[in-house]
């Protein structure tokens, strides 16, 4: 089985937590390399990442990439459970993707335009999003340890490197304690741990700065 991401990206970082959690054997093809980048051209043409090659079969998108290695390489952490409770961890999911990752990642690649390409506006609306995302999500942390109760699911895959960026773009503020003990939490879980040690070198990609407490 082989994974084609990079050790920076979100979106990696996301399907890597899932198999850290569960110690699911796997090739890290490091799209740092070019010979993974040429083979990640050949498996998808719009090389996006990450993808996952599992016994001739080509799985994308990270929620995707979870759910078959659930399905084919379960393991002792179960994280989509059956049921309404399924469900929630799917909304979850969706949820930190698009109304944390997208406005997050619309900030950090409006820096990397050059001045005249910038689109002010659309920063201002993403920061507006994450503000109300930041709230809600205080909320509905209330008295959870993790994004949906007790237990570390695909939701909390995808909150570790949405709120972990999120923040260095737009810092969560003092006022949403629930959130940012909920992110405190997710940093000292140790398969984040390892994925967020492994792309400190790579730091100098955020064009925003990386900021020295994490």
């Amino acid at each position: 089985m082989k994974l084609y991401s990079h050790p920076f990206s979100s979106y990696s970082q996301k399907a890597l937590i899932a198999l850290y959690e569960n110690g699911t054997p796997f090739e890290y093809r490091s799209l740092e390399e070019p010979s993974a980048n040429a083979e990640l051209a050949s498996l998808w043409p719009l090389k996006k990442f990450p993808v996952l090659v599992d016994s001739g079969r080509t799985i994308l998108e990270s929620s995707a990439i979870i759910e078959h290695l659930q399905i084919h390489h379960s393991g002792p952490v179960r994280l989509i459970p059956d049921g309404d409770a399924g469900v929630e961890v799917r909304m979850l999911d969706r949820i930190f993707d698009n109304y944390v990752m997208t406005p997050m990642q619309k900030i950090v690649l409006d820096r990397r335009r050059a001045e005249p390409d910038r689109d002010a506006c659309g920063v201002t609306e993403a920061r507006g999003l994450l503000d109300d995302i930041y709230a809600w999500l205080d909320e509905h942390l209330t008295d959870r340890a993790w994004a949906v109760g007790d237990t570390f699911t695909l939701a909390d895959c995808a909150a570790a490197p949405s709120l972990f960026y999120a923040d260095w773009a737009h810092e969560i503020p003092a006022t949403r304690a629930n959130l940012r003990a909920y992110r405190a939490r997710l940093l000292a879980r140790p398969s984040v741990v390892r994925a967020v040690d492994e792309a400190r070198p790579y730091r100098r990609y955020f064009p925003l700065g990386a900021p020295d407490r994490d």
